[in-house]
């Protein structure tokens, strides 16, 4: 009787472990709204759907999007004016914005198409938004709208009011300001050509071609509707071209109209970047039902697979925070092949992935090396192979690795070459999936082919970036040593010395910058002399970017022993760390992207990030801890103001993951975590290959979050350190806290 009772129970804790959905632990909210002191929001979106999904289906609350928020969606906005298909979650530039559709019960007339107007109120009391779906009420016409998704398709319900007219306008015209252009009142983007044809009563197509942060986009889509079109509409900005069947033109929109009354209007919309035939066959091959609640359940099914990676013991806020973090994580980087493996390369040639695989884009990678990446290694160890697999096909097309791909393409945004560090980890790692050779060749071409921002002959004549001869000379000096450390670690692992040796050498540099009677990095003329004046507080400092000599004096994370030499050891080190995280000083205004500060750190921006575990190398492990948890409770809540600046294609939201588990890649290109302090009693991570990594924090309290002692499998760790394949052996990390340090 005992022995039944026990499989019964045990039986009863495997149904209730499946019953978990993990969905309900994710607010898409979280990130859209900018706090009361108007600090940025995490720039995200609420929309519809999948992991890396090509298609994302999400309300825009601006005529135009502009830059913040980069997502499109506003929290604090009441006015919904088009549902497109494609957006950047938490960037801090826009672009995409991608085949506008809104319904309609007025009378829409010509003139009505052409002022471009379309907008509609809403309230947040009918609105509706978790993983693969997103549902909202439009008041003027009384229609409720619902969105899913598929990988390249979004789906759209519309239940019109009874006895109400019924009609779509797709606004190809609808999309983003950038830059200059958005301080001036113009729109930066510019479409080249786009069309719109009806194919037959219940089907369109289209496509345009854009320029905009990505120079060139070519956005192809098939529309199919449940009911049939009954009077259409076409107009290209003043021209009325009334009822043709297809429309060539610059600014193209069109109504559709529908019978009035009856079961609610279904609309599946296809994109493709390829071609007609991509949208076609992304139709066919993901969307061929009209039931709506079956795109649901699948996203649902998919994005529940994602989160049940890990499980934690904590608050429903804490589980809020956290899941809808691997949510953000996971929204991107994008999958950019059709669902039949074509995809466009970098030299706008129409290629095929071979079978069951796919090409990536969204690499958002001067933020995302740091921890978003890492943390697609952790859990996703399959689709990191597929992400560096697309990073080498870049370049060996474009000639270097992605800096900022976007479509497909690259848009030279921001400094260094931060592929370089994600496929430093994966070799270092010894990811599966991946060419080495064709990886490090790929790494070494980059590290040695000038290009923008990286002129490889002035770095190794000087040893730094002369400021009178590069731009932003001290960041990039500082980051392309980092770059250069994780080539040489990956020559080392393969045994080319003379490789090792030189690029071991560049990763260096970062010293010839270092100026120790003012304390700082600070920038060098090609003659050798200090740039004059220099002020470490300032944003307006041309040697830097999006940060001031505070910020980026930490970014050595390859050789953290080294800046401890160079500011006096230990003592004078621990002297100025403090000062960092002290001192509120400031001089002028701050940078836009500065925000959730604690004294000079800055967590709303990606330089600060590593900063609070240094003091793990000057042995006052206990004032990391402090710090984690200082941000950790200060700069993340479960509201949509919950993040303290754009969480940057899911940077800001792994930070908090990796730093709730208890440890961080603090050097991101080494397949090595320092340790900080958990945030749950317990959690697990349920590897890809089967093994789970379990880590518990004995007498965990929200003021217990000190280390006192802290062992792998059994073994006592000294030096706050594991490796990425301690964790994929599986094994158990205990802590054990205390309240005092």
């Amino acid at each position: 009787m005992k022995k039944l009772s026990l499989v019964f129970l045990m039986g009863l804790s495997t149904l209730s472990m499946q019953a978990i959905d993990y969905t309900d632990y994710v607010n898409p909210f979280i990130g859209t709204q900018t706090d009361e002191t108007g600090a940025l929001s995490g720039s995200t979106f609420p929309g519809a759907t999948v992991p890396q999904g090509f298609v994302q289906l999400s309300p825009d609350t601006e005529i135009m999007v502009t830059w913040d928020p980069c997502s499109g969606y506003d929290y604090n906005k009441d006015k919904i004016y088009a549902f497109t298909h494609t957006h950047l979650s938490g960037t801090g530039c826009t672009d995409l914005i991608d085949i506008s559709l809104m319904p309609t019960t007025q009378d829409v007339t010509p003139e009505y198409l052409k002022a471009g107007d379309f907008g509609q109120t809403y309230s947040h009391d009918a609105e509706e938004a978790r993983p693969g779906y997103y549902m909202v009420e439009l008041k003027e016409s009384g229609v409720k709208v619902e969105l899913s998704a598929t990988t390249h398709v979004g789906i759209h319900r519309y239940t019109f009011p009874e006895g109400k007219p019924q009609t779509i306008i797709l606004d190809l015209d609808h999309s983003t300001y950038r830059g200059e252009a958005y301080y001036t009142g113009r729109r930066a983007y510019d479409i080249i050509q786009s069309q719109v044809r009806l194919l037959d009563e219940h089907t369109i197509e289209g496509f345009r071609i854009i320029t905009g942060w990505a120079k060139l986009r070519k956005v192809y889509f098939r529309a199919e509707f449940s009911k049939p079109i009954r009077k259409h509409t076409f107009t290209d900005g003043s021209r009325n071209l009334g009822s043709v069947d297809v429309i060539n033109g610059r600014s193209l929109k069109c109504a559709l109209n529908f019978d009035q009354g009856g079961e609610p209007t279904l609309v599946k919309v296809a994109i493709s970047p390829v071609d007609y035939e991509g949208a076609d066959r992304n139709l066919q091959l993901e969307a061929q039902s009209w039931r709506f609640d079956h795109y649901t359940d699948v996203a649902n099914q998919a994005w529940n697979k994602v989160l049940s990676r890990i499980d934690i013991e904590g608050t429903d806020d804490q589980k809020t925070i956290f899941y809808t973090g691997i949510y953000h994580a996971m929204l991107q980087p994008n999958t950019m092949s059709d669902a039949d493996g074509r995809y466009m390369n970098t030299n706008f040639e129409i290629k095929q992935m071979p079978r069951h695989r796919k090409y990536y884009s969204t690499f958002s990678l001067w933020d995302t090396f740091r921890a978003a990446h890492p943390l697609y290694l952790l859990l996703e160890p399959a689709i990191t192979a597929e992400l560096v697999n697309s990073m080498v096909l870049h370049e060996q097309t474009y000639g270097y690795l992605p800096i900022w791909d976007l479509w497909g393409e690259e848009n030279y945004c921001m400094i260094g070459n931060h592929s370089i560090p994600v496929l430093s980890d994966a070799i270092l790692a010894e990811l599966p999936g991946i060419d080495v050779e064709a990886c490090y060749k790929a790494m070494v071409e980059s590290s040695t082919r000038n290009h923008l921002n990286s002129p490889f002959d002035l770095w190794e004549k000087y040893g730094y970036l002369p400021d009178n001869l590069q731009n932003t000379s001290v960041s990039i000096t500082l980051e392309q040593a980092f770059d250069d450390w994780c080539v040489a670690a990956v020559a080392k692992k393969l045994g080319k010395e003379e490789d090792y040796e030189r690029f071991y050498k560049r990763s260096e540099f970062y010293r010839n910058l270092f100026d120790a009677k003012t304390g700082f990095f600070r920038p060098k003329d090609d003659k050798g002399e200090w740039v004059t004046p220099f002020d470490p507080l300032s944003y307006e400092e041309r040697c830097f970017i999006e940060g001031n000599a505070w910020q980026y004096m930490w970014f050595v994370p390859q050789n953290p022993q080294g800046l401890i030499e160079l500011l006096g050891g230990t003592k004078g080190f621990l002297k100025k760390l403090d000062e960092n995280f002290t001192l509120t000083e400031k001089s002028g205004e701050t940078n836009g992207n500065a925000s959730g500060f604690i004294g000079q750190y800055a967590h709303g921006n990606e330089p600060s990030h590593h900063t609070v575990y240094l003091y793990n190398f000057a042995g006052q492990h206990w004032r990391t801890q402090e710090l984690v948890d200082q941000v950790r409770t200060t700069f993340y809540n479960a509201t949509p103001s919950g993040y303290a600046g754009n969480d940057d294609c899911g940077q800001m939201s792994a930070w908090y993951i990796f730093s709730a588990m208890g440890f961080y890649p603090f050097n991101a290109g080494s397949a090595e975590y320092v340790l900080g302090t958990p945030l749950f009693p317990k959690t697990i991570i349920h590897l890809s290959n089967g093994n789970d990594f379990v880590i518990n924090a004995q007498n965990k309290t929200d003021k217990a979050i000190y280390v006192k002692s802290v062992s792998l499998n059994g073994v006592k760790l000294k030096d706050m350190k594991i490796s990425h394949q301690d964790i994929m052996n599986g094994g158990t990390l205990d802590f054990v806290m205390s309240e005092k340090r």
